[in-house]
């Protein structure tokens, strides 16, 4: 019984060492773009809370939730309709959404391809200019995406990458040296007989 209370005590002590245990200030950071200032949420010891901001010389403030909001609020209202509308919070942020946006008309481009291709040739066919613009729209919205922190994207556009990279292989032979017609359909439709002879 003994052991077990030793236990207990070191486990409820371990807080208190870390700095983390009653009446101790507990803080947490808040990452938001575009602020110059170094963001942490404070919890004070008679539990208010505040946030810290740390600027780069090393001058602290510290406001109430309301001043936080208000500031906040004023520097998002500062920002141009287009910073807005972009969710652009800095110059290096407009390069990344040229290249998201890029990204995103080669991959929308791709389709129009294809269907010109379709229409060119009077049936359903996938041009090599199809899986081109696919791996090259995907590798720049993958990038975009890893910029952003945006999981969803990187996992939409990260398998796809893979297909487009296995379709080109089969396409060029992986390496070797037979010529292949991009163009001949390798498994016809066959076509429907007049079953009545």
């Amino acid at each position: 019984m003994t052991r077990i209370r030793l236990v207990i005590l070191i486990l409820l002590t371990i807080p208190l060492l870390a700095g983390r245990g009653p009446g101790s200030n507990q803080t947490a950071p808040v990452d938001i773009k575009g602020w110059e200032q170094q963001v942490e949420l404070l919890e004070r010891p008679d539990g208010s809370i505040i946030y810290r901001l740390t600027a780069p010389d090393g001058s602290v403030e510290e406001l109430s939730p309301l001043q936080f909001a208000k500031r906040h609020f004023r520097l998002e209202q500062s920002r141009s309709f287009i910073n807005r509308l972009f969710n652009i919070t800095s110059p290096l942020g407009i390069a990344w959404v040229l290249v998201g946006l890029l990204g995103q008309a080669l991959f929308t481009g791709r389709m129009i391809l294809q269907w010109l291709a379709s229409e060119r040739m009077g049936r359903s066919t996938v041009p090599v200019a199809f899986w081109w613009c696919s791996l090259i729209g995907a590798s720049m919205l993958l990038a975009y995406f890893i910029w952003r922190k945006d999981i969803v994207g990187v996992l939409g556009q990260g398998l796809g990458w893979f297909i487009y990279i296995r379709n080109l292989a089969l396409i060029y032979g992986s390496g070797s040296d037979e010529q292949v017609d991009v163009n001949e359909d390798p498994d016809p439709e066959p076509t429907l007989q007049d079953e009545r002879r």
